[in-house]
């Protein structure tokens, strides 16, 4: 009887301890109380961030088939909800092009009806549903599984977004309505060739011209380098379209912009569909926590923080429900976004916030303006969009990948492009886990530990023979411990964001057993780190296949082979000089 109650109070703790943890990770105090620290930088970032994002939610929205309005809507909720309750504080949020182009695939699926228009209420609840699930998420404190995703996963993830992209624009680009699917897309090409509307070409042409080379151009003007090259392609492609009058699909024609358009509806979720919603939902949820936080983990290696996994998928959930209710497309941490408002300045939530009240001020001000955008103009902008996310770190070295890693990438572009952007992933990562089972086992019952020490309490120093105290040197021994692959990159981040300032790194592989991908890159952005924060840096020690596997992807070319040492004694006389 005493064991039972005793059992029954420590149950009772525990889950008022998790109840206790899981609000103070939630509550938005904390983004609150910073919002005044960088308020300059932050309203000058958040609304640069806003204009360049103006197109690419409008361009997101169309390929979501909800519409540019409904794109915008998801940048608004995005900006300000997610950055109220987010976990990354340089993130902004609002659509992407995983995304946009996941609700279009489950718009095929949803139409009313004869008319074969898109159902918005099944669309803005399946938004909804997604959100309450990523709050479910945020709080079982599970979001940080993120982190055991292997590389050529995401590599592929990002290569087949990229294609699918490029392909479903196609019909835009030369003035025809968009196709459902790719597979219609391969279909109806001959039928496509034959009716182009060759008036589009006038937009088309130049838009594709400038996005292609403005950045030459910006290398030798300096000032064009605070201007968003999509905003040039609206302001040019609409101007061509208005004064030669062509007849081209523009984005009115589609939302019945051109007349008094109601730029906000409430949208209350059908709940009485929800065995409908469910599965897409989740699925939706499931490609917000991998966007978002592979743009969390973008921020954090270019401003050396570390941000809130299940902050940022609370913060994901609150903007994706105000995004289904407001009629906005699904949103998620944008790596274009997030980049750019840390380049201009921005360090706080605020800047997030100032990005989605720009946005709004601009819809509730310039909304019929927006009906008389070409549709070639948003295509041309999400053409170039698409080529970009390709994955360009695994490409070059793509001939150089072991079998594994080759097979999962090529497997993953495959499913992403024909059949669903999370079933590829999972694919991926279920083959990557039966061919590491080994190594996870190993990990987990050696309990390998990463370190990182003083190069004075180092075996650095207790071989060599120079006279010279270490102590002064600030000099840091960064060591990784048996198998380094995508089961254990995340704790040497942890190992090497907490340490201590330093001024040199050694990077020492002597006790590394093996190394996929996953592994190979973790080192790059460290050592990536290490260079943008004017940290000099070597690596030493790797046993010899390791050391093979790092020629072979271009590791030790990407960080110069005056870095890499072959023994300690290089090291030390290098560092004393």
């Amino acid at each position: 009887m005493k064991n039972s109650k005793n059992f029954n109070i420590n149950l009772i703790k525990i889950i008022f301890n998790f109840i206790k943890t899981s609000l103070h990770e939630i509550n938005p105090w904390h983004n609150i109380k910073m919002l005044h620290t960088n308020i300059r930088s932050d309203l000058l970032s958040g609304f640069t961030v806003a204009i360049i994002a103006l197109p690419l939610a409008l361009a997101f929205g169309e390929i979501s088939r909800l519409g540019p309005i409904a794109g915008l809507w998801g940048a608004i909720a995005g900006g300000i909800i997610g950055g109220l309750f987010g976990g990354c504080m340089f993130g902004v949020s609002g659509p992407t092009a995983p995304k946009a182009t996941q609700i279009a695939t489950f718009m095929s699926f949803f139409v009313i009806g004869t008319t074969n228009e898109p159902d918005l209420i099944a669309a803005f609840s399946i938004i909804f549903l997604s959100g309450v699930i990523l709050v479910g998420i945020s709080l079982l404190k599970i979001s940080r599984l993120i982190h055991f995703i292997p590389y050529p996963v995401i590599g592929g993830f990002m290569c087949g977004i990229g294609v699918i992209v490029v392909l479903t624009q196609i019909n835009s680009l030369i003035g025809l309505e968009t196709e459902k699917n790719i597979e219609n897309i391969f279909q109806n090409f001959r039928s496509t060739i034959q009716n182009i509307n060759k008036e589009t070409f006038y937009v088309t042409i130049p838009s594709l011209l400038i996005l292609i080379l403005f950045k030459p151009i910006e290398k030798k003007f300096k000032s064009l380098r605070n201007i968003p090259p999509p905003l040039i392609v609206l302001i040019v492609g609409t101007s061509i379209a208005y004064f030669m009058n062509l007849n081209i699909p523009f984005i009115g024609d589609k939302m019945g912009l051109g007349g008094a358009y109601n730029i906000f509806s409430l949208y209350l979720p059908d709940l009485a569909r929800l065995t409908d919603f469910i599965k897409p939902a989740f699925a939706l949820a499931g490609l917000a926590i991998l966007d978002s936080l592979l743009s969390c983990k973008v921020a954090d290696n270019m401003t050396g923080s570390h941000h809130s996994s299940d902050r940022e998928t609370f913060g994901q959930g609150m903007a994706n429900m105000a995004a289904g209710l407001l009629g906005g497309v699904t949103t998620a941490t944008a790596t274009m976004r997030t980049v750019a408002n840390i380049k201009f300045g921005g360090k706080t939530p605020l800047a997030s916030i100032i990005h989605g009240l720009t946005l709004l001020a601009i819809l509730l001000g310039l909304g019929p303006l927006v009906a008389i955008i070409p549709n070639a103009c948003l295509a041309a902008i999400l053409l170039k969009v698409g080529v970009d996310i390709l994955d360009y770190r695994i490409i070059p070295i793509i001939r150089k990948l072991p079998p594994t890693d080759l097979l999962v990438f090529f497997i993953v572009v495959f499913v992403t492009i024909y059949e669903d952007l999370m079933v590829a992933v999972a694919i991926g990562v279920i083959l990557y886990f039966i061919r590491f089972i080994k190594e996870i086992r190993l990990t987990f019952i050696s309990k390998y530990q990463h370190q990182i020490f003083p190069l004075s309490t180092s075996d650095f120093y207790k071989e060599s023979h120079h006279q010279i105290d270490f102590d002064k040197l600030s000099v840091s021994v960064l060591q990784p411990h048996g198998p380094l692959f995508f089961g254990s990159t995340e704790s040497l981040l942890n190992v090497y964001i907490s340490a201590t300032k330093h001024k040199t790194l050694i990077l020492d592989l002597k006790h590394v057993t093996m190394i996929d991908l996953s592994g190979v890159f973790v080192l790059e952005d460290i050592l990536n780190f290490a260079k943008e924060n004017d940290i000099n840096y070597f690596v030493s020690n790797a046993k010899s296949h390791i050391k093979e596997i790092l020629e072979d992807l271009n590791f030790i070319e990407k960080i110069g082979e005056n870095h890499y040492m072959n023994s300690n004694h290089e090291i030390i006389s290098v560092i004393i000089k």
